[in-house]
């Protein structure tokens, strides 16, 4: 899987040099510099600052080197800028005082994501990128694994829903399965009726565009199952609750669960992790016809229980509900979900900190500790059990949204756990999937957020 930023690093041995130290050991570093470098980096007053950069001129006006400065030398997006800001040409990093072990890794990782851009619909070329010759230390495998599912799944949340309903995603699921040989299923339409998914099939019966169950494996089947599922919902009105304009703005990103999946995937497959994998993908658009969906509909559930429909427009965990509950037929060692669920967690916890619910208290543990190594926040919210009655029914066993406004990160976890039980280890991850802004490293537009920390829990676990 070939992708633009990962043609920003490459193989070379005549590049302009980038001397990064930190905040601690510049003036130590300054004075080992030759007088023509310390007068330069006077003149423009420069700061080790955590990004800051200086471009120096040698005598001939063309750049001879690059000062980097890495803060306190535990930033991992330092160099997240740089594609973007350095002038056209190759760069190298030539010395990296004061900076953490790994920096190489996230040098290159940072530089590459940071690198990205969304230029399919852009009737003028894409600005010129600066390349970056693959620093010594650095781990590749892993920086091209990573680089190559974020932008999968970027591409993927940024293309409009015009280009990407279920059947695109369907493409893009067939297209990484046949990438590493994974056995592939879809159902379709009302084949989700006969097959028993009928909340997937109710939610997106309304659209032009049938709604489908995206389901693929890969690896040893006597390997430990680990399963991820990720809410598909490629264009969300609100259904007959129908979003305001504003509401509706962003919504070809409620399929940024399914996107991060099918990135973290990809990352699982190429790195070869010894597991029986499993990706499933509930794939709807939740559009207003004469047959959507209604408010105070009772739905029943590939489970079994009655769902009463307090909102079309809390559909995701509907969809959800019908592929957990065949998720965890199957007992795997571990099950993942991602969603863009709520704007209740947004609103706790803002873009940046996806919000986690995990009922066991060493599994959590387990995934801040890789959250925390691949510099990929989480936040953990409280499965609160008392909250359950929030969401009851009183025409049916659960209703998807009740009747208060109030923790509704939490209502919509517990809502899922209905459906999950007890018995399996289960993460569901409450995700924004978009950066409201440019950030070094992390671009405006989708976002792929969890996808790291989740492969590093997953290589932990199973290696």
């Amino acid at each position: 899987m070939t992708t633009p930023p990962l043609n920003l690093l490459v193989e070379a041995t005549d590049a302009i040099p980038i001397h990064a130290v930190a905040t601690e050991k510049y003036d130590g570093w300054l004075a080992d510099q030759t007088p023509r470098l310390r007068a330069w980096l006077a003149s423009v007053n420069f700061k080790a600052d955590a990004g800051a950069t200086s471009v120096v001129a040698g005598d001939d006006g063309a750049i001879s080197a690059v000062v980097l400065g890495l803060g306190r030398g535990d930033d991992p997006w330092v160099a997240g800028s740089l594609a973007k800001t350095l002038p056209k040409g190759v760069y190298r990093l030539a010395s990296a005082v004061g900076a953490a072990a790994d920096f190489p890794t996230w040098a290159a990782l940072g530089w590459a994501l940071g690198g990205y851009s969304f230029a399919r619909y852009k009737s003028e070329p894409m600005s010129p990128r600066a390349a970056l010759s693959w620093p010594k230390d650095c781990d590749r495998a892993y920086v091209a694994q990573a680089v190559a599912a974020s932008t999968l799944s970027r591409d993927l949340i940024n293309t409009p829903a015009a280009d990407l309903l279920p059947d695109g995603l369907e493409q893009a699921a067939r297209d990484l399965a046949a990438l590493h040989g994974a056995v592939i299923t879809v159902t379709t339409g009302d084949d989700l009726l006969t097959r028993n998914y009928p909340m997937i099939h109710a939610v997106g019966r309304a659209s032009s565009v049938a709604p489908r169950l995206i389901d693929f494996t890969w690896g040893a089947a006597s390997a430990p199952k680990v399963t991820l599922v990720g809410k598909g919902v490629c264009f969300d009105s609100g259904g007959l609750d129908l979003k305001p304009a504003s509401g509706m703005a962003l919504m070809k990103k409620d399929m940024g669960g399914a996107a991060t999946v099918l990135g973290l995937a990809h990352m699982i497959m190429a790195a070869k992790l010894p597991i029986r994998l499993r990706v499933l993908v509930p794939a709807v658009e939740n559009a207003v016809s004469g047959n959507s969906f209604r408010p105070g509909d009772v739905l029943k559930t590939r489970k079994g229980i009655t769902v009463e429909i307090g909102n079309t427009d809390a559909e995701g965990r509907l969809v959800l509900a019908d592929a957990l509950t065949d998720a965890v037929s199957e007992n795997p060692a571990l099950l993942i979900d991602l969603a863009t669920l709520t704007g209740a967690c947004r609103t706790a916890l803002g873009p940046d900190l996806p919000g986690l619910f995990v009922d066991d208290d060493t599994l959590a543990a387990e995934v801040m500790s890789a959250a925390k190594a691949a510099h990929d926040p989480l936040w953990r919210l409280p499965m609160y059990a008392p909250y359950r009655k929030m969401i009851d029914s009183k025409v049916g066993d659960i209703n998807n949204a009740g009747d208060s406004p109030m923790a509704g990160a939490i209502t919509a976890a517990l809502f899922l756990k209905e459906f999950v039980g007890t018995t399996v280890p289960w993460i569901h991850i409450d995700t924004y999937a978009w950066n409201p802004g440019d950030r070094p490293g992390r671009p405006a537009g989708g976002e792929a957020l969890a996808q790291r920390a989740m492969f590093g829990l997953i290589k932990k676990r199973f290696r």
